[in-house]
C-alpha cells in the first residue's frame, strides 16, 4: 500500500484488505511497481468507461470485461496467488474467519 492514512487495513499475511469489515483479496505482491501502475490505470479507465456507459444508457459489457481482466491480472480475482492451499476468503466478514482475533485488535468503523 502507499502509506496514506486512507489505506485500508491489510491482513498480516498481505492476502486481503478489509473494507467495512469484509475481506477483499489484495493484489499479487509479486507484481512489479510498473506493472501494478499499468494495470491500475487500465482498471480505473475501465471503471470510468463503465460508469459513462451506464449513465448514457449504453451497454457496459465491454467495460465490465476490461474491469474483470484487470482485476484478474492484478491477482484480485481468479486463482489465488498464494501457494499454500489456503482457501480464498474474499467477501467473508473478517470477524468470522481465522483473522477474527487479529481483526478484533484493530480500530475499525
Amino acid at each position: 500500500m502507499s502509506g496514506h492514512d486512507t489505506d485500508p487495513l491489510r491482513t498480516p499475511d498481505g492476502r486481503y484488505i478489509v473494507v467495512r469489515g469484509r475481506l477483499w483479496r489484495a493484489r499479487d505482491p509479486r507484481l512489479g511497481d510498473e506493472r501494478v501502475h499499468e494495470l491500475t490505470a487500465e482498471l480505473m479507465s475501465a471503471r470510468r468507461d463503465k460508469g459513462a456507459a451506464k449513465r448514457a444508457g449504453e451497454p457496459v459489457d465491454e467495460a465490465r470485461n476490461r474491469v474483470d481482466a484487470a482485476k484478474h491480472a492484478l491477482g484480485e480475482r481468479g486463482p489465488v496467488w498464494w501457494e499454500d492451499g489456503e482457501p480464498d476468503l474474499t467477501r467473508h466478514l473478517a470477524r468470522t474467519t481465522s483473522y477474527a482475533a487479529w481483526f478484533a485488535g484493530h480500530d475499525h468503523p
